[in-house]
């Protein structure tokens, strides 16, 4: 049975009223010591790229109150793959999250909506450009329900003249130019085998948030903080943008060579393929000495990045030449004990297996019981304020009487 509540609830500093306790109980009831425990966010984002950043704020401590449709997020539909009948793919950004499912088409559903923006000290939503106006729920009315309240907004292409274009990473992937530098020069461009500026997207605005965040420890203010796929991405695409805005070059596809760095690239050996990566002329050097050829780094054609770029075809054929005298395998162990920048190419099991050998524990158990599932750890290690993963990808509406029941009790308090 719906709990509508009737008036926005004031939000109020002190914890008297029903906030967080920094290394304490949030509260919905989590225990945290994270550097953004006491931080709540209310989620109104889906699919990928918010739901990232709020997996990162929630990892590090912030209560996040996920508010998904009736249906729940499109990526609960998202298989396979699937673990106990779930999509991995919803799996994969939720953890840390409370789900409450409302339907802001309706009356009380949209109440409870106001009244967690009230309360919220974060909002963050990826709504196409103009429904959350429609809704009474963009940055202008947050603001008059929560004046501090900082709002994240995401979109695919703008809000002005990109506002129609729908929020999609393949498209962003097309548009900005990325998939003309994917591929081999003889083959069609291809995407990334990832939603790589979803990504990208997301850990922007986890970054906008946190500024936002100590803006406000400041001064006090809050405020709108605005990306878009489009512009996340060019920002991403780092030297190969800045080609053609700074040097008026546009860069095209060379398969997995780099264009200003040689021998950067996937090279033959006795049994297959490495990657070996030589960023300047002194790793050069060492590398020609690791193969046993050290009068080759002092040709003129290759003794610096210039040259080597120049001449990389002839300077390919020799390395290869040397390379085919051991497996990949016995080369990756020799040069990296050298202190040489390479690797094996592997699949993803090889990425997490070759990290936990590494000792860097890839994967964490997300949740407690039978509620603990195996997820990916969060990228960030704090010696003082650590992350922790206390709670798995919640089920659809799962926190719907906790969370309402929460805003009623901090109502009450607010009243009183």
């Amino acid at each position: 049975m719906k709990q509508p509540i009737d008036e926005s609830v004031s939000r109020k500093q002190d914890h008297a009223t029903g906030g967080n306790d920094n290394h304490g109980l949030d509260a919905l009831g989590r225990a945290s010591a994270g550097p953004l425990a006491g931080i709540v966010v209310a989620d109104f984002s889906r699919v990928l790229a918010g739901p990232y950043a709020t997996m990162l704020l929630a990892d590090m401590g912030a209560t996040v109150i996920k508010v998904e449709g009736p249906e729940g997020d499109d990526t609960r539909t998202y298989m396979p793959p699937v673990r106990d009948g779930e999509a991995t793919f919803f799996l994969a950004v939720n953890r840390n999250k409370h789900s409450i499912a409302l339907d802001l088409k309706d009356p009380e559903d949209l109440d409870v909506a106001r009244s967690l923006i009230s309360t919220a000290d974060v909002m963050i939503e990826n709504f196409k450009p103009g429904n959350m106006a429609r809704l009474g729920l963009d940055y202008a009315s947050a603001a008059e329900l929560n004046p501090d309240i900082i709002y994240a907004s995401i979109t695919g292409f703008g809000t002005g003249a990109g506002a129609h274009i729908p929020g999609y990473d393949l498209l962003v992937q097309a548009a900005s130019g990325m998939m003309s530098l994917t591929g081999d020069q003889d083959t069609q461009p291809y995407r990334a085998g990832i939603a790589l500026f979803d990504v990208i997207t997301g850990l922007h605005a986890a970054i906008g948030i946190l500024g936002a965040l100590h803006h406000k420890d400041r001064t006090g203010e809050g405020q709108l903080v605005e990306l878009n796929l489009l512009t996340s991405a060019l920002s991403g695409m780092v030297n190969q943008s800045a080609a053609y805005v700074t040097g008026g070059v546009v860069p095209t596809r060379m398969g997995n060579e780099h264009p200003s760095m040689y021998p950067y690239a996937p090279m033959q050996t006795g049994d297959g393929t490495i990657i070996i990566a030589t960023g300047n002329d002194a790793q050069f050097v060492r590398l020609c000495g690791a193969l046993g050829i050290p009068a080759v780094a002092r040709d003129p054609k290759f003794t610096t990045t210039l040259q080597r770029n120049a001449n990389r075809n002839e300077l390919r054929d020799i390395l290869h030449a040397q390379l085919a005298a051991q497996s990949a395998d016995e080369w990756f162990h020799e040069l990296s004990s050298a202190g040489l920048p390479c690797a094996p190419i592997q699949d993803v099991r090889g990425g997490v297996e070759l990290a936990e050998q590494l000792g860097l524990n890839p994967v964490v158990m997300a949740g407690e019981g039978s509620r603990k599932i195996p997820t990916v750890r969060h990228p960030v290690d704090y010696s003082l304020t650590p992350v922790d993963y206390s709670l798995a990808p919640p089920g659809l509406n799962e926190s719907s009487g906790l969370v309402r029941d929460w805003l009623l009790h901090r109502k009450a308090l607010v009243d009183a």
